[in-house]
């Protein structure tokens, strides 16, 4: 069988050919800036302290960290990024990512922005998908005790009650629209819980196509079972199983808290295991296309390159709509727009919100990219490398 060629992700003039020589410049000075461990410590620092002591300094952020990984701070504000990536083959899913609501009424205004993102989904190929956290709809503590076997007090019955409910108007709002919803990831400590929701949506909603997605996080040494437990469970019911795969956001939180109280660590041991176990999910999601709608969400190029050998190997066209390809919006474009080029489904996870809400979302993406081993330099010599290229035209 012919292979098709490799897709090479050093092509830096696909991968920055939606942005300006004045912006490529200051997404160089974004990521020397992150390449740095201590500025972006200090940095954070001074970001948090200066927000709650009211200090003018968010026109500074808008204008840095949030507008190179966030759309906007309302949806209307996010059109300008959808459109583009749109031009360039590339879906948005939008991420309402305020975090850190603890009121029900927090919980029911986060509901309902959730609600209006999956409406302005609605015959939009531009958006293939949304996403939400269980944790954005109701109380953190709530999900852990029902994971514990709890008894809940009625007050806690009732707040349960209307997580549940929440999650299941997502889903049929979705299912109503025909727009597909991933259910994030969160805390192992919740996520029991988070997967009993997900999977009850699925077998409600999966019937014909795949809505409902439920994320899996491969640093986790249990998940590769846990998938394949979950595709019993769907080929049991007949349904789809939606599959977002993920490498996983929460290790150093996940070990600090399973030392802490004396259980065993729920991480794989090594970073070659996580990438072992999410390379052998993605050929098993492959293998059972009949059931499995696939979004790889991954910033790792080789997973990425295996996928595409795997979709060729077991004769899947790169447009197959359940097979996608995810990214981070202002992370990993050379891997983003050069799937795209070559036909493959690709969407990046475009989060908004009000930049003070937004903080912890952001605070993430710069941690995240001084800690991943060449993360940063990977970026920035990308960027310098296509800077060089424009200067000697």
């Amino acid at each position: 069988m012919e292979v098709a060629p490799r897709i090479s992700f050093d092509d830096t003039s696909i991968a920055f050919s939606s942005k300006s020589d004045s912006e490529l410049r200051r997404t160089a000075f974004m990521f020397q800036s992150m390449n740095n461990p201590l500025l972006v410590k200090v940095g954070t620092n001074l970001i948090n302290a200066a927000f709650k002591l009211h200090l003018p300094i968010k026109g500074i952020v808008r204008k840095t960290l949030y507008k190179q990984f966030c759309g906007g701070v309302n949806i209307k504000d996010c059109q300008a990024t959808i459109k583009t990536l749109d031009e360039y083959g590339i879906g948005t899913i939008l991420d309402y990512s305020v975090e850190g609501e603890k009121t029900e009424k927090g919980f029911e205004a986060t509901f309902k922005e959730l609600l209006r993102t999956v409406d302005f989904a609605k015959g939009n190929p531009a958006i293939p998908f949304c996403v939400f956290k269980v944790t954005g709809v109701g109380k953190f503590a709530i999900l852990q005790k029902v994971q514990e076997g709890a008894t809940l007090s009625k007050e806690e019955e009732a707040a349960y009650k209307r997580i549940e409910e929440r999650v299941d108007a997502i889903c049929k709002r979705a299912w109503e629209n025909d727009v597909r919803i991933f259910i994030d990831a969160e805390e192992t400590w919740i996520q029991d819980t988070i997967d009993t929701l997900a999977y009850a949506m699925m077998r409600k909603y999966n019937l014909k196509k795949p809505i409902v997605y439920n994320t899996f996080q491969m640093y986790r040494h249990d998940m590769y079972a846990n998938l394949k437990r979950a595709f019993h469970y769907a080929a049991t019911h007949n349904h789809w199983l939606g599959v977002k795969l993920v490498r996983g956001a929460y290790i150093e939180k996940e070990r600090d808290r399973a030392e802490e109280m004396g259980y065993p660590d729920p991480m794989q041991p090594t970073k070659q295991a996580t990438d072992d176990d999410f390379n052998k999910a993605l050929k098993f999601c492959v293998d059972n296309k009949q059931r499995i709608a696939l979004c790889c969400g991954s910033h790792n190029e080789h997973s990425n390159h295996l996928l595409a050998e795997l979709m060729d190997k077991y004769n899947v066209k790169p447009g197959d709509p359940n097979f996608y390809f995810a990214q981070l919006y202002g992370m990993s474009d050379n891997i983003s727009f050069n799937l795209s080029a070559a036909g493959y489904n690709v969407a990046k996870y475009v989060p908004y919100g009000p930049v003070a809400a937004v903080l912890p979302y952001l605070f993430r993406r710069a941690e995240e990219n001084t800690s991943i081993a060449g993360q940063t330099s990977r970026e920035l010599t990308l960027i310098q490398k296509e800077i060089k290229r424009r200067q000697s035209q």
